[in-house]
């Protein structure tokens, strides 16, 4: 081999050291045209296969500056070290610096508070659960940092998750196969995070739950049902809740995240002219009832604060509190009757059936049918573009239905 190619050797290695690292960061985080490629099979595997290339790459390295470093120019040297220098600094930030697991740590301390002693103000939107009694509330705000924590309510294990790049949040059963798993975050794809389990390795969606890649490619997460609304909305239906505090050592990233549980991109984007304009961050709520999908476009919901709707064979209820942000769906057939809502004077919910008053919770609480609970239904706030990805049959209200493929994505 003439010194030439053993030259070559050496930059090969480099590349070994330098490009599958760069992909797969690429691949892995929200960069330009990154998150729409379909590679997150790709970038399992690559994830398994850099660290040998990087030894393979730095054993190539190494062995040239054993045997022929000395033989090389002074402009070839400072040329090698300038390159190892490179190695060096792409490692710390693809493996280091911007790590989805760095980047966004689980907090050091989960702590919780009842309402006396709590700190985080009641107007913050929390992500609300309820098992067996008792409930907790997980503030978005700090949710949207860590993207997931994993705890108890009551008796039931729980792993709570949160995506700000769709918005959206989930609560899944950390259980699989009977064994509670521990996860850690991946990075993302479509904009979604990623989240591995400890004993397989299988990347699960954020956003679904499903398994999209490795030994359980196919099966989905036990999800478990939550609220989303106002910690003050969520503490006079759950007066006994305990609510997750700020682990202070994350201060200065929660306050990064200061409105985002309120603003929408729409009304930051200075250009759109048109407000109600349907664009990829629009948010939306979302239903799956029946096997069927629909999403209620947001801005327009808050218009008429109340819809009566169906889905598949389910009568449907969306209503948005006056707070602009805490919702709701329920079930709007009562003892095999369906309902039909308005708002009275006071802000309360009538059915025009019977006259009968319903408050926030869905509960009458005056009338007829005094007593009666409407049944909630899951339903999930999150950006339209996302929504879409993941359910793209499904249905759209944006004042009135109307076909996906006439949305702007």
């Amino acid at each position: 081999m003439t010194f030439k190619n053993k030259g070559r050797l050496f930059w090969f290695g480099i590349c070994l050291l330098l490009v599958p690292g760069l992909v797969h960061a690429y691949l892995l985080m929200p960069f330009p045209g990154s998150q729409d490629l379909n590679a997150i099979t790709v970038s399992y595997y690559l994830e398994k296969i850099v660290m040998p290339l990087r030894i393979l790459g730095f054993i190539l390295v190494l062995w040239y500056f054993a045997r022929f470093f000395n033989t090389d120019s002074k402009r070839q040297k400072l040329w090698k070290f300038a390159a190892l220098v490179i190695c060096a600094a792409v490692y710390y930030f693809t493996d280091v610096q911007y790590k989805a697991s760095k980047m966004f740590e689980e907090p050091h301390t989960v702590a919780f508070a009842n309402a006396l002693k709590n700190k985080v103000p009641q107007g913050y939107v929390v992500l609300g659960v309820e098992h067996d009694g008792v409930a907790k509330a997980y503030p978005l705000i700090y949710l949207g940092y860590h993207h997931k924590v994993q705890d108890n309510v009551g008796n039931e294990p729980v792993l709570v998750t949160y995506c700000t790049m769709c918005r959206t949040g989930r609560v899944y059963s950390p259980m699989i196969d009977g064994k509670r798993e521990k996860f850690r975050l991946v990075g993302a794809r479509h904009y979604n995070a990623v989240v591995e389990d400890e004993s397989t390795g299988t990347w699960w969606y954020q956003a679904t739950g499903k398994a999209a890649v490795g030994k359980l490619k196919g099966s989905s997460l036990k999800e478990l049902g939550y609220e989303q609304t106002t910690l003050e909305s969520w503490l006079k239906r759950h007066p006994n809740s305990l609510i997750m505090q700020p682990d202070n050592y994350f201060a200065t990233d929660y306050a990064d995240l200061k409105n985002y549980d309120r603003r929408q991109p729409v009304d930051k984007d200075s250009l759109l002219k048109n407000k109600d304009s349907l664009i990829r961050k629009s948010w939306v709520v979302g239903v799956i009832l029946d096997g069927k999908a629909k999403a209620y476009e947001w801005r327009q919901l808050f218009k008429q604060n109340l819809l009566n709707d169906k889905l598949g064979n389910t009568d449907v209820l969306i209503g948005i509190e006056e707070d602009s942000v805490t919702y709701h769906a329920w079930n709007r057939t009562v003892d095999n009757k369906q309902l039909n809502f308005s708002l009275n004077a006071s802000g309360d919910l009538t059915d025009m059936e019977t006259s009968s008053t319903w408050d926030w919770s869905g509960l009458c609480t005056n009338g007829k049918l005094k007593g009666k609970q409407l049944a909630p239904i899951q339903s999930y706030q999150e950006y339209w573009h996302s929504w879409h990805h993941f359910h793209p049959e499904s249905q759209l209200w944006h004042g009135k239905d109307i076909t996906p493929k006439m949305a702007k994505l």
